[in-house]
């Protein structure tokens, strides 16, 4: 069903959030520059970059607790331009959960029901809809001291949907969890944000959590969005050097183009010998232009054993260092030009014979379609 859902390719589609050129200043510094970006009803949507790209100001000028210097913001059609936050149909989780250490769980979920002077008949079917939603119904009677980091994340979350907002805003929700739980509650969040079928936008600088997580990611850079795509898009085809290099792990091969050859682009390097053959036919070049190529550790693979005559893109070296991370084996291996590729090889069995150890010389290949080019 995920996969299915793209109301952005369909050019019948109405947004329901439109930033239209909005740029945000504090004082002589620019936080969001001349900003556009349409979300669309039930998209979980995720604002992805670097501290400081202005992810944050992105969000809370969309909750009200800041005002665009330039521009405009409109959420199903309204301008939300002199729209006081609590008349906002969005709800804000924060990083630090603010919850009120003299409440209960229930208490908790309820208050913002209270505020808004909702019957208590509904406020509690409310709350009990929420508890179990989150699966905290066993915990309702407990203050925020007695409960986990994850279970203080639940009521948080079961606190911000009570009011059954619009749209959920999340500033790195799960910053404050240890890994594993990190990971468990990402799936969580997406069966609940599916479930409910409402927009959640989350703010993060975890590029996994983002790719794990979201329908469409955009990658924020100095105040500006660099590429807005699905998680795949932006991993296998990044628009930029900076897209490459922020979300996972890539090696960057510098060359000059030569030119094309039976529809792939030869690229002259001082990595390989001879010249590396890239299929990226998206790609308009001219002869000489300097170009980087970006190919993803596990789209490399490495051997002791020179490849056979008609292998393409060759690349030989020594192994500087191993890492053994239980699924995944990963080598830095150094080439003559004294650059470092990272080579990430799956150990699908438990034991290797002879496996590749320091210091070993092997040849490291890739395929054509492998890797990108990016001219920027």
């Amino acid at each position: 069903m995920r996969r299915s859902f793209a109301p952005w390719s369909d050019p019948a589609a109405k947004p329901l959030i439109r930033f239209e050129n909005v740029t945000k200043r504090f004082g002589d510094a620019v936080a969001v520059d001349h900003l556009s970006l349409n979300i669309y009803e039930s998209e979980f949507f995720c604002l992805l970059g670097p501290s400081g790209c202005g992810k944050t100001t992105l969000m809370r000028m969309l909750a009200g607790f800041e005002h665009p210097s330039e521009g405009r913001i409109t959420l199903a059609d309204r301008d939300l331009a002199g729209v006081p936050p609590y008349r906002r149909p969005v709800n804000m989780m924060f990083q630090s959960y603010a919850l009120f250490p003299h409440m209960s769980v229930e208490r908790n979920i309820a208050f913002g029901l209270k505020q808004d002077g909702l019957p208590k008949a509904e406020i509690a079917a409310r709350v009990d809809e929420m508890l179990r939603l989150v699966q905290l119904e066993r915990l309702a009677k407990r203050s925020p001291s007695q409960l986990s980091g994850g279970q203080r994340q639940r009521v948080a979350l079961a606190r911000a949907l009570a009011k059954k907002p619009k749209v959920l805003l999340l500033d790195e929700p799960l910053g404050a969890l240890d890994k594993k739980l990190r990971e468990e509650t990402q799936f969580e969040l997406m069966d609940i944000q599916h479930d409910l079928g409402m927009t959640f936008v989350v703010v993060t600088h975890d590029q996994e959590e983002a790719m794990t997580m979201a329908d469409r990611i955009a990658v924020m850079d100095h105040g500006r969005i660099v590429q807005v795509a699905t998680p795949g898009e932006i991993y296998e085809q990044p628009k930029t050097r900076f897209i490459a290099e922020f979300v996972g792990d890539v090696n960057i091969i510098e060359g000059n183009v030569l030119g094309q050859e039976n529809g792939h682009w030869r690229v002259r390097s001082r990595s390989a010998q001879p010249p590396l053959t890239i299929d990226d036919p998206d790609e308009v070049l001219h002869s000489d232009q300097a170009v980087a190529i970006a190919v993803r550790p596990e789209k490399m693979v490495i051997q002791r054993d020179p490849p056979g005559t008609d292998a393409v893109n060759v690349l030989t070296g020594e192994v500087w260092d191993i890492g053994y991370l239980g699924d995944w084996t990963v080598y830095r291996v150094k080439l003559a030009s004294g650059e470092i590729l990272r080579v990430t090889r799956a150990n699908r069995s438990r034991y290797v014979e002879s496996p590749i150890d320091w210091d070993e010389q092997v040849y490291v290949t890739f395929a054509p379609d492998a890797a990108v080019i990016l001219a920027e």
